[in-house]
Protein backbone atom coordinates (compact mmCIF):
# COMPACT_ATOMS: atom_id res chain seq x y z
CA UNK A 1 0.00 0.00 0.00
CA UNK A 2 0.81 3.54 -0.73
CA UNK A 3 1.88 5.76 2.47
CA UNK A 4 0.19 9.10 2.12
CA UNK A 5 1.26 10.12 5.72
CA UNK A 6 4.47 9.50 7.27
CA UNK A 7 5.42 11.07 10.71
CA UNK A 8 9.17 10.33 11.43
CA UNK A 9 9.58 11.06 15.08
CA UNK A 10 8.48 14.79 15.51
CA UNK A 11 9.06 16.63 18.23
CA UNK A 12 7.31 19.97 19.06
CA UNK A 13 8.23 22.75 22.19
CA UNK A 14 6.49 25.81 23.02
CA UNK A 15 8.26 28.92 25.34
CA UNK A 16 12.08 29.76 26.09
CA UNK A 17 14.71 27.79 27.37
CA UNK A 18 13.47 28.95 31.03
CA UNK A 19 10.46 27.09 30.67
CA UNK A 20 9.99 25.03 27.82
CA UNK A 21 6.61 23.18 27.33
CA UNK A 22 7.17 19.57 24.81
CA UNK A 23 3.54 19.47 23.80
CA UNK A 24 4.87 16.29 21.33
CA UNK A 25 7.63 14.05 22.25
CA UNK A 26 8.82 11.98 19.51
CA UNK A 27 5.74 10.51 17.66
CA UNK A 28 6.16 8.17 14.69
CA UNK A 29 3.19 6.69 12.37
CA UNK A 30 2.01 6.44 9.05
CA UNK A 31 -1.32 6.71 7.58
CA UNK A 32 -1.92 4.31 3.95
CA UNK A 33 -4.34 5.30 0.85
CA UNK A 34 -7.64 5.11 1.72
CA UNK A 35 -7.60 4.61 5.66
CA UNK A 36 -9.90 6.42 8.04
CA UNK A 37 -7.80 7.05 10.94
CA UNK A 38 -8.86 9.44 14.43
CA UNK A 39 -6.34 10.69 16.96
CA UNK A 40 -7.98 10.93 20.41
CA UNK A 41 -6.39 12.54 23.22
CA UNK A 42 -7.85 14.74 26.32
CA UNK A 43 -7.25 18.28 26.75
CA UNK A 44 -3.48 19.61 26.45
CA UNK A 45 -2.52 15.94 25.45
CA UNK A 46 -1.06 17.21 22.06
CA UNK A 47 -3.57 15.95 19.94
CA UNK A 48 -3.86 19.29 18.69
CA UNK A 49 -0.69 20.63 17.84
CA UNK A 50 -0.18 17.29 15.82
CA UNK A 51 -2.82 17.79 13.67
CA UNK A 52 -1.65 21.54 13.32
CA UNK A 53 1.96 20.38 12.30
CA UNK A 54 0.74 18.36 10.11
CA UNK A 55 -1.49 20.61 8.54
CA UNK A 56 1.26 23.74 8.30
CA UNK A 57 -0.33 25.94 10.39
CA UNK A 58 2.69 25.00 13.06
CA UNK A 59 5.96 24.11 12.30
CA UNK A 60 7.94 20.88 14.21
CA UNK A 61 10.73 21.59 16.52
CA UNK A 62 12.60 18.38 15.14
CA UNK A 63 11.47 15.21 12.92
CA UNK A 64 9.91 15.12 9.67
CA UNK A 65 6.32 15.03 8.08
CA UNK A 66 6.54 13.40 4.58
CA UNK A 67 2.84 13.57 2.32
CA UNK A 68 3.31 11.22 -0.52
CA UNK A 69 6.98 11.79 -0.98
CA UNK A 70 7.30 15.57 0.09
CA UNK A 71 9.43 16.12 3.60
CA UNK A 72 6.83 18.98 4.30
CA UNK A 73 8.34 20.75 7.21
CA UNK A 74 11.00 22.23 4.39
CA UNK A 75 8.39 23.89 2.63
CA UNK A 76 8.20 27.58 2.87
CA UNK A 77 6.91 30.78 0.81
CA UNK A 78 5.06 29.96 -2.40
CA UNK A 79 5.97 26.13 -2.14
CA UNK A 80 4.01 25.63 1.23
CA UNK A 81 0.91 27.52 -0.12
CA UNK A 82 0.58 24.95 -3.16
CA UNK A 83 0.94 22.64 -1.31
CA UNK A 84 -1.87 23.37 0.85
CA UNK A 85 -4.18 24.40 -1.77
CA UNK A 86 -3.49 20.90 -4.01
CA UNK A 87 -2.58 18.57 -1.15
CA UNK A 88 -4.83 19.04 1.65
CA UNK A 89 -8.46 19.13 2.61
CA UNK A 90 -9.49 20.99 5.55
CA UNK A 91 -12.61 20.25 7.79
CA UNK A 92 -12.95 22.67 10.91
CA UNK A 93 -15.17 22.78 14.03
CA UNK A 94 -16.50 26.23 13.16
CA UNK A 95 -16.94 25.24 9.38
CA UNK A 96 -15.11 28.58 8.50
CA UNK A 97 -17.25 28.92 5.23
CA UNK A 98 -17.95 32.50 4.30
CA UNK A 99 -20.93 34.13 4.91
CA UNK A 100 -21.32 36.12 1.79
CA UNK A 101 -20.98 33.22 -0.33
CA UNK A 102 -23.31 30.88 -1.17
CA UNK A 103 -22.65 27.18 -0.86
CA UNK A 104 -22.34 26.50 -4.30
CA UNK A 105 -19.44 29.46 -4.20
CA UNK A 106 -17.83 28.49 -0.85
CA UNK A 107 -16.99 25.55 -2.76
CA UNK A 108 -16.54 26.95 -6.23
CA UNK A 109 -13.81 29.30 -4.71
CA UNK A 110 -11.39 25.90 -3.68
CA UNK A 111 -11.63 25.09 -7.65
CA UNK A 112 -11.52 28.86 -8.95
CA UNK A 113 -7.84 29.19 -7.19
CA UNK A 114 -6.65 26.68 -8.84
CA UNK A 115 -7.74 27.86 -11.93
CA UNK A 116 -10.25 25.46 -13.28
CA UNK A 117 -12.25 25.57 -16.26
CA UNK A 118 -16.06 27.30 -15.41
CA UNK A 119 -17.90 24.10 -17.09
CA UNK A 120 -15.67 21.55 -14.75
CA UNK A 121 -16.23 23.50 -11.81
CA UNK A 122 -19.81 23.14 -12.41
CA UNK A 123 -19.78 19.57 -13.08
CA UNK A 124 -17.48 18.65 -10.25
CA UNK A 125 -19.90 21.08 -7.84
CA UNK A 126 -22.89 18.67 -8.83
CA UNK A 127 -20.84 15.18 -7.93
CA UNK A 128 -19.78 15.99 -4.75
CA UNK A 129 -23.06 17.69 -3.37
CA UNK A 130 -25.24 14.56 -4.51
CA UNK A 131 -22.42 12.39 -2.71
CA UNK A 132 -22.59 14.70 0.09
CA UNK A 133 -26.34 15.07 0.03
CA UNK A 134 -26.51 19.01 -0.20
CA UNK A 135 -27.80 19.74 -3.73
CA UNK A 136 -30.67 21.84 -1.89
CA UNK A 137 -28.16 23.92 -0.12
CA UNK A 138 -26.25 25.07 -2.67
CA UNK A 139 -28.13 28.44 -3.48
CA UNK A 140 -28.59 29.34 0.06
CA UNK A 141 -26.10 31.06 2.17
CA UNK A 142 -24.29 30.17 5.66
CA UNK A 143 -27.17 31.70 8.02
CA UNK A 144 -30.02 30.26 6.18
CA UNK A 145 -28.55 26.54 6.68
CA UNK A 146 -28.24 23.92 9.79
CA UNK A 147 -25.41 23.05 11.18
CA UNK A 148 -25.17 19.71 9.48
CA UNK A 149 -25.72 21.06 6.02
CA UNK A 150 -22.66 23.80 6.95
CA UNK A 151 -20.21 21.22 8.10
CA UNK A 152 -21.69 18.86 4.80
CA UNK A 153 -20.43 21.78 2.98
CA UNK A 154 -17.44 22.57 4.36
CA UNK A 155 -16.55 18.80 3.80
CA UNK A 156 -17.50 19.00 0.28
CA UNK A 157 -15.15 22.21 -0.19
CA UNK A 158 -12.27 19.86 1.89
CA UNK A 159 -12.53 17.06 -0.99
CA UNK A 160 -13.32 19.15 -3.97
CA UNK A 161 -9.81 19.32 -5.04
CA UNK A 162 -8.77 15.41 -4.73
CA UNK A 163 -6.91 16.20 -1.95
CA UNK A 164 -4.07 13.65 -1.10
CA UNK A 165 -5.13 13.79 2.93
CA UNK A 166 -7.98 15.10 4.63
CA UNK A 167 -8.06 16.42 7.75
CA UNK A 168 -10.69 16.98 10.40
CA UNK A 169 -10.91 18.89 13.55
CA UNK A 170 -13.60 17.69 15.91
CA UNK A 171 -15.93 18.06 12.96
CA UNK A 172 -18.71 17.23 15.39
CA UNK A 173 -17.90 19.20 17.87
CA UNK A 174 -20.39 21.66 16.82
CA UNK A 175 -23.61 19.90 15.36
CA UNK A 176 -26.58 18.04 17.22
CA UNK A 177 -26.10 13.99 17.74
CA UNK A 178 -28.40 13.51 14.49
CA UNK A 179 -26.29 16.00 12.34
CA UNK A 180 -23.43 14.28 13.80
CA UNK A 181 -24.40 10.57 12.46
CA UNK A 182 -25.25 11.86 9.06
CA UNK A 183 -21.69 13.57 8.87
CA UNK A 184 -20.44 10.56 9.86
CA UNK A 185 -21.81 8.09 7.75
CA UNK A 186 -20.98 10.42 4.73
CA UNK A 187 -17.24 10.26 5.73
CA UNK A 188 -17.33 6.54 5.64
CA UNK A 189 -18.89 7.10 2.38
CA UNK A 190 -16.04 9.36 1.05
CA UNK A 191 -13.35 7.15 2.15
CA UNK A 192 -14.74 3.39 1.39
CA UNK A 193 -16.93 4.62 -1.71
CA UNK A 194 -14.08 7.37 -3.23
CA UNK A 195 -10.94 6.15 -1.34
CA UNK A 196 -10.40 9.37 0.77
CA UNK A 197 -7.28 9.73 3.06
CA UNK A 198 -8.73 11.14 6.45
CA UNK A 199 -7.19 12.27 9.60
CA UNK A 200 -9.37 13.12 12.09
CA UNK A 201 -9.04 14.77 15.60
CA UNK A 202 -12.04 13.93 18.02
CA UNK A 203 -12.15 13.62 21.96
CA UNK A 204 -15.17 12.06 21.28
CA UNK A 205 -15.52 8.08 21.35
CA UNK A 206 -19.12 7.44 18.93
CA UNK A 207 -17.07 9.88 16.72
CA UNK A 208 -13.83 7.99 16.69
CA UNK A 209 -15.70 4.50 16.33
CA UNK A 210 -16.11 5.08 12.48
CA UNK A 211 -12.40 5.35 11.54
CA UNK A 212 -10.97 2.08 10.68
CA UNK A 213 -7.99 2.94 13.62
CA UNK A 214 -8.01 4.75 16.50
CA UNK A 215 -4.10 6.14 17.88
CA UNK A 216 -4.54 7.72 21.67
CA UNK A 217 -2.26 10.71 22.68
CA UNK A 218 -1.48 11.15 26.10
CA UNK A 219 1.53 13.60 27.32
CA UNK A 220 2.49 14.22 23.80
CA UNK A 221 3.28 10.28 23.90
CA UNK A 222 1.62 7.67 21.44
CA UNK A 223 -0.30 5.58 24.50
CA UNK A 224 -1.80 2.84 22.09
CA UNK A 225 -3.33 2.48 18.72
CA UNK A 226 -6.39 -0.03 17.90
CA UNK A 227 -7.83 -1.18 14.57
CA UNK A 228 -11.12 -1.70 13.74
CA UNK A 229 -10.66 -4.73 11.67
CA UNK A 230 -13.77 -6.92 11.49
CA UNK A 231 -15.14 -5.49 14.21
CA UNK A 232 -18.52 -4.08 14.64
CA UNK A 233 -19.21 0.15 15.23
CA UNK A 234 -20.63 -0.66 18.65
CA UNK A 235 -17.45 -3.61 19.33
CA UNK A 236 -15.34 -1.10 18.11
CA UNK A 237 -16.93 1.59 20.44
CA UNK A 238 -16.48 -0.51 23.28
CA UNK A 239 -12.75 -1.03 22.91
CA UNK A 240 -12.46 2.59 22.27
CA UNK A 241 -14.21 3.50 26.07
CA UNK A 242 -11.99 0.36 27.03
CA UNK A 243 -8.65 2.21 26.13
CA UNK A 244 -10.28 5.29 27.11
CA UNK A 245 -10.48 3.99 30.79
CA UNK A 246 -6.58 3.56 30.80
CA UNK A 247 -5.87 6.79 30.17
CA UNK A 248 -6.94 7.81 32.98
CA UNK A 249 -8.24 11.28 34.04
CA UNK A 250 -11.64 12.68 33.99
CA UNK A 251 -13.54 10.15 31.25
CA UNK A 252 -15.82 12.94 30.51
CA UNK A 253 -12.70 14.84 29.00
CA UNK A 254 -12.33 11.43 25.68
CA UNK A 255 -16.37 11.14 25.52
Amino acid sequence: MENILKIDKIEKYYGSRSSLTKAIDNISFEVEKGEFVAIMGSSGSGKTTLLNCISTIDRVTSGHIYVGKEDITKLKGNNLNKFRREELGFIFQDFNLLDTLTAYENIALALSIQNVEASKIDERIKKVASDLNIKEVLNKYPYQMSGGQKQRVASARAIITNPKLILADEPTGALDSKSAKMLLERFNFLNSELDATILMVTHDAFTASYASRVIFIKDGKIFNEIHRGDDSRKEFFDKIIDVVTLLGGDLNDAL
